[in-house]
């Protein structure tokens, strides 16, 4: 059981998870569409600390869709606007998390890892692990990584009357992404393989969805060393990328889903070296078991640091010495 809880990582057995409150209901309020805070910045305080509480209307529509996250969870999560704002106008919540000071003058820049969860609406516990994880930022391993986090990238999926795959404008996020030949190659895949399948249209346009340029503007900016992307319910471990494959994480194991024009493991991992860990959980509406969801976390944790090549160092630069004073 140590072996696969990672006990290097401090782990204590978890109580079962918090259940959001079913008379948490939707709002239609128009404080949906305002980004938090007063001065419109476009990303979360990176603090891996105390950070300003998202909007508690938000947090009680997201409640009562996400298994085993309460709206508590969420507005003490430190999450706030990214900026971007989804067709229906809810925001795209985010949150960046320095890593924390380990007081032995180390002056290696930290790994910077980009964690999305719910690209597709219909995965809820994709999203839900996200949650369950921003927990556990400070902890040893997690503790000394630079995260950007987004637990709902697609909140309109999410928050349709029924969870959908596909966005407000019925576009697949994770075909969307730039890949190299997208036009014609992911039209031509939607309409040849997928037989037009709705769920999987990859829009008229690489980047055509506030969502996915979101992502895309993340990765340009952040410029993370490896990105985890959580979806369900294949219940494998998919990877694409410069670094070794990891073989599991917890019960999932490795096994290649595919590669596909406008997939982010395609973009990311492939076009642009920067590794992505596709986690696939075995089911979309019911989260792993508590014990499980640490073993995914603690796996994941210890093959990134083992594996994902560090920054380079930083340089810090030799203070000048003082020019001589001419004699007067």
């Amino acid at each position: 059981m140590c072996a696969l809880l990672s006990c290097s990582l401090g782990f204590a057995m978890l109580p079962t998870l918090a259940v959001a409150s079913p008379s948490a209901g939707p709002s239609t309020s128009p404080a949906v569409r305002a980004p938090l805070g007063g001065n419109g910045s476009a990303a979360a305080q990176p603090s891996a600390g105390l950070a300003p509480a998202p909007n508690a209307q938000w947090c009680a529509r997201l409640a009562t869709r996400l298994p085993g996250v309460s709206a508590a969870d969420c507005r003490n999560s430190g999450l706030s606007a990214s900026g971007a704002v989804s067709r229906n106008g809810f925001p795209i919540l985010a949150r960046e998390i320095l890593p924390v000071a380990n007081g032995k003058g180390d002056k290696r820049a930290p790994l910077r890892v980009l964690l999305l969860g719910g690209i597709h609406g219909d995965e809820l516990t994709a999203s839900a692990i996200v949650f369950q994880w921003m927990k556990w930022m400070t902890r040893p391993i997690a503790g000394s990584f630079h995260w950007k986090v987004a637990p709902v990238v697609n909140p309109d999926g999410l928050l349709a009357s029924v969870p959908k795959r596909v966005n407000a404008n019925g576009v697949d996020l994770n075909r969307n992404f730039p890949t190299p030949g997208w036009n014609p190659d992911a039209p031509k895949y939607w309409a040849k393989v997928t037989k037009s399948d709705p769920r999987r249209f990859p829009g008229k346009a690489p980047l055509s969805e506030s969502e996915s340029r979101w992502v895309n503007d993340e990765i340009e900016r952040f410029k993370p060393d490896v990105i985890i992307s959580v979806h369900a319910p294949f219940g494998v471990l998919d990877f694409d990328g410069p670094a070794p494959v990891p073989q599991r994480f917890g019960v999932l194991r490795f096994n290649r889903v595919g590669v596909y024009p406008g997939s982010l493991g395609n973009y990311s991992g492939l076009y642009k070296n920067t590794p992505v860990i596709t986690l696939e959980l075995p089911n979309a509406q019911k989260m792993p078991a508590p014990v499980e969801v640490q073993r995914i976390w603690a796996d994941m944790l210890t093959w990134i640091r083992q594996n994902v090549p560090a920054p380079k160092a930083i340089k810090v630069a030799a203070p000048l010495a003082p020019k001589p004073k001419k004699a007067s």
